[in-house]
């Protein structure tokens, strides 16, 4: 997820400049056009329905965020994280928290894992759509208080964080 605003106490920021419906979207569609080698590689596996006939949409703006790639029916959220996420862990608990509150399960792998053990990144994302009650209208907003859950706080694969 891509940090667009300066982390709160928890919630997004007023929607002022950069957090405009309008300049997500932007956003949202220069990221598409600018994706690192590992949402490139995993995007492969979940565009066109073809992971498990899902749809994913990828670089979906959020409240004030931006997701890497959601799957609305399953209000899953995967993110992956570079080295730039070793000095960003309270903000992007700030931000796991709030999707969380929104009913979104957020997903975290590191990049390396993408390319290192693809098989098991993709293993991860279908038991949290197993797990995960699909949302009546797809993409609409929360379907109950404290629905929204993180399977994984931390970075599911990696056992340690790597070194810039």
């Amino acid at each position: 997820m891509k940090r667009l605003t300066s982390p709160g106490a928890g919630a997004p920021p007023s929607p002022q400049g950069e957090g405009t419906a309008t300049s997500m979207r932007d956003k949202a569609r220069e990221l598409r056009s600018t994706e690192t080698e590992a949402e490139n590689r995993l995007w492969y596996y979940l565009r066109a329905g073809r992971f498990m006939g899902l749809k994913f949409k990828r670089q979906e703006p959020i409240g004030h965020y931006i997701a890497d790639f959601l799957c609305p029916e399953h209000k899953l959220i995967v993110e992956l994280d570079g080295s730039q996420h070793l000095n960003e862990v309270n903000y992007d608990a700030q931000r796991s928290f709030w999707l969380n509150q929104q009913g979104f399960t957020v997903l975290r792998f590191w990049n390396d894992d993408v390319f290192l053990r693809t098989q098991q990144v993709l293993e991860q994302i279908h038991l949290a759509t197993r797990s995960a009650v699909p949302s009546p209208q797809g993409e609409g907003g929360p379907s109950g208080p404290g629905e929204g859950k993180s399977l994984a706080h931390v970075h599911t694969l990696a056992t340690r964080p790597r070194k810039p």
